[in-house]
């Protein structure tokens, strides 16, 4: 009975999560809900709805949860030489025997750079244009590999994963504006899809560039991008602009109501309506910053790459195989007053998922 009730659950969720997704007024130029949008510039390459069955998909393999987990004191500085019994890690609650990965810190990194040029992307091209030199900081000295996804009403994969900055550097600063979409579910499920093809020693980052709200995917809902990032070790970064300088007014903790699954899944879904990149960041265990014309960009930037190389990787065996949208909470034992930033939920299969 309870898995019955759990398979309705399910539907209704999915069906109520689709909505949610296209829920936004088109923008002018801007394909309206549930049109068909032509890839011309995709030659060869497919969406992920429409990935070949031979290409590996997000897909979790093991019940092993990676939690990045940053530490910074009260004077914002980052704090170092914890070890694994510095941490409680909970799951729905529940204390969990974590351990610390001290060899993630040798590891390359895979790097999908995920830039709007629709909508008012134009606005910050000054901007943007200066991130290329920055991606150094993060994989900068052979450390690993970086590609370039720009998106408007729909992804365009400019440059594949190279060691190499150069065409990426060339493209973010000559990037041609886009039309009137902003389809951000879209263009992450494909950036996740390009991160799921790396090799699995390589530590995953997503830098999405782009606004707070998706207009225009018609291909990623947010139902299936709430279960895919659960799934996926990758950790999002954002930079969010918006050129009107208009206030996030979002928090986390008042997104939704309810308890259980239902409950769960709908602040996931119901937040990540009102802010996609900063939804992405918190179940991701990330960061973001706000910015507009002015020069704290590249200051942005810097600290994103010195917090996502400086994180603790904790790491889980689940003791509850519950299927669903699970919530985690990491503290630190010895430091009360330390920030600790950290995923916030993960997707769990069930058992033999």
């Amino acid at each position: 009975m309870k898995s019955r009730t759990f398979a309705a659950w399910t539907v209704v969720l999915l069906a109520l999560g689709c909505g949610m997704a296209r829920a936004q007024e088109p923008f002018p130029g801007e394909p309206p809900p549930g049109a068909k949008v032509h890839h011309p510039h995709l030659v060869g390459r497919q969406l992920p709805s429409q990935v070949d069955p031979g290409v590996p998909t997000l897909k979790v393999t093991s019940s092993l949860v990676l939690v990045p987990t940053l530490v910074q004191g009260v004077d914002g500085h980052t704090i170092y030489d914890l070890k694994a019994s510095d941490f409680t890690v909970l799951d729905d609650g529940v204390p969990q025997k974590a351990r610390l990965d001290s060899d993630m810190d040798l590891a390359p990194v895979s790097m999908v750079v995920c830039v709007e040029r629709g909508r008012d992307a134009p606005m910050v091209q000054e901007e943007i244009s200066q991130l290329g030199p920055l991606l150094q900081l993060f994989v900068g000295g052979g450390r690993g590999d970086v590609a370039l996804v720009e998106f408007d009403s729909k992804p365009v994969y400019l440059d594949a994963f190279s060691p190499d900055l150069g065409p990426v550097e060339n493209d973010l600063a000559n990037m041609r504006p886009g039309d009137g979409g902003a389809a951000i579910l879209d263009a992450v499920g494909y950036s996740l899809d390009l991160l799921a093809q790396q090799p699995k020693d390589h530590r995953k980052i997503l830098l999405l560039v782009s606004e707070s709200r998706d207009h225009g995917s018609v291909h990623v809902s947010i139902p299936s991008l709430v279960q895919r990032i659960g799934e996926s070790n990758t950790l999002v970064l954002s930079l969010i602009f918006s050129p009107a300088r208009a206030e996030l007014g979002y928090d986390w903790k008042h997104a939704g109501s309810g308890s259980g699954l239902i409950g769960a899944l709908l602040m996931a879904y119901n937040a990540m309506r009102k802010n996609v990149p900063r939804s992405l960041v918190e179940m991701s265990g990330g960061e973001y910053a706000n910015f507009s014309r002015d020069k704290r960009f590249q200051m942005d930037v810097v600290e994103l790459a010195n917090d996502a190389l400086n994180r603790y990787l904790l790491s889980f065996h689940p003791s509850n195989e519950t299927a669903g949208l699970h919530h985690l909470k990491v503290m630190v034992n010895i430091n009360a007053k330390a920030r600790v930033i950290y995923r916030t939920s993960y997707w769990n299969p069930g058992p033999g998922g």
